[in-house]
C-alpha cells in the first residue's frame, strides 16, 4: 500500500465504530510497521478510561485502605506516598523493588491467569455454558449488590465453597461482582462443612422423599418435577426439593435456584404439551394452619385455562372464602 492509498483510506474510507482502527494503524507506524496483537491490545487499553476508573476504585477502596491501615502509605487528596521514603537510600530502594518483583512473580506463577478472571467481559462467555446461564439467570447483575455487568465485571461464585463440599452445579453458583466476591471471601466465616450432608436428609415413609422414578418429569441435583396425584386442573404439577424439610423458609439458596429452574422448565413444558393453557397459579403451603398436609416442602404449579371458573379475578385470594373479590 502506498502513502497516498493509506492516507486516502484514513481520511475518506475509514468508518469508525470505535477508536480501534486509527489506534492500531498509528501503533504499527510507530513500531516500524509490525506489532503483535497483544501489543496492539495494550495500546488500545491506554485509551480506555473505564479501566483507569476501575483500577482507581481498586486502589482507593481495597489496596490503598490495607496499606494505610498498616501505616505503609499515606494519602493526601488523590496522591499516595510511602512514609519515610526520603530516608531510603538508592540501594535500599532497589532491594525493596526486587522483593516486590519476586512477590509478583511468585504469585502469578502460583495463580496463573485466574487472578484476572474478574476482568473478563460478559461477552466472553459462550452462550449455553454454565457461566453464561448463571449470569443470565441473574439478569447480568450482581446478586448481592445489584450492579450491572455493564458497570462492573461479574464472576460466577460458589454459594457454598467448593473446598467445604460445595458442588460444581448451576444450583450452587451465583453471580457476584468482583467487589462483592472479594468481600464475601474476606468476611464470611460461616461453617459450611455440614451443609453438604444435609442435602441427603430423607425421612422414611415421606411420600415426597420416595417418589417413583417413572413419575419424574424433570430432575436436577437438588429437586424434581412431577405431576400431582390429585390435580386441581389437568397437568397440575409439583416441584419438590430432594432434601426433607417442611417449611419453605428453610430453603437454601442452592435449593431455591434448583426449584426456580424446575419451575421455569415446568412452565415451558406444559405450554408445549397443552395449547389451551393460558396462565398458572403458583402456590406453597407453609404450616398446618394454611392447610399443609404433606410436611415436605413443595411448590404447586397449577395450569389455568380460559373459563375454567366463572370469574378468575382474585386468584390466590380465594384461599380465604369471599376475599377474592374486592
Amino acid at each position: 500500500m502506498t502513502f497516498q492509498e493509506l492516507k486516502f483510506f484514513l481520511q475518506s474510507q475509514m468508518r469508525m465504530a470505535h477508536i480501534y482502527q486509527p489506534v492500531m494503524i498509528k501503533h504499527l507506524l510507530e513500531q516500524g510497521g509490525n506489532a503483535t496483537d497483544k501489543e496492539i491490545a495494550h495500546e488500545i487499553s491506554k485509551y480506555d478510561q473505564s479501566q483507569i476508573e476501575y483500577y482507581q476504585k481498586i486502589t482507593n477502596n481495597m489496596v490503598g485502605k490495607v496499606l494505610r491501615r498498616h501505616n505503609i502509605v499515606a494519602k493526601k487528596g488523590n496522591s499516595y506516598s510511602i512514609d519515610g521514603f526520603q530516608d531510603l537510600t538508592k540501594t535500599q530502594i532497589d532491594e525493596l523493588k526486587t522483593i516486590c518483583e519476586t512477590k509478583l512473580d511468585d504469585y502469578i506463577r502460583k495463580r496463573g491467569q485466574k487472578i484476572w478472571e474478574h476482568r473478563r467481559n460478559i461477552r466472553g462467555y459462550i452462550s449455553g455454558s454454565i457461566k453464561y446461564e448463571v449470569l443470565k439467570r441473574a439478569q447480568f447483575r450482581c446478586e448481592l449488590c445489584g450492579i450491572s455487568a455493564d458497570e462492573k465485571a461479574l464472576e460466577v461464585d460458589h454459594v457454598e465453597p467448593k473446598n467445604l463440599g460445595g458442588e460444581d452445579s448451576i444450583n450452587n453458583y451465583q453471580a457476584l461482582c468482583y467487589s462483592c466476591n472479594a468481600m464475601k471471601r474476606d468476611t464470611d466465616n460461616t461453617d459450611f462443612r455440614k451443609n453438604a450432608e444435609k442435602y441427603h436428609e430423607r425421612q422414611k415413609d415421606c411420600p415426597f422423599c420416595e417418589v417413583r422414578r417413572d413419575r419424574i418429569i424433570k430432575e436436577n441435583n437438588l429437586g424434581y418435577l412431577i405431576f400431582d396425584k390429585f390435580p386441581v386442573t389437568e397437568y397440575h404439577s409439583l416441584i419438590i426439593p430432594k432434601r426433607h424439610f417442611s417449611d419453605f423458609f428453610e430453603t437454601t439458596q442452592a435449593e431455591f435456584n434448583a426449584v426456580s429452574f424446575l419451575l421455569n422448565f415446568g412452565k415451558d413444558y406444559l405450554f408445549s404439551i397443552d395449547g389451551s393453557i393460558k396462565g398458572f397459579n403458583i402456590g406453597i403451603n407453609s404450616g398446618m394452619v394454611v392447610g399443609q398436609t404433606v410436611h415436605h416442602c413443595h411448590t404447586h404449579l397449577i395450569p389455568r385455562r380460559d373459563q375454567d371458573v366463572d370469574d378468575p379475578r382474585g386468584g390466590v385470594r380465594h384461599i380465604i372464602p369471599d376475599k377474592g373479590f374486592y
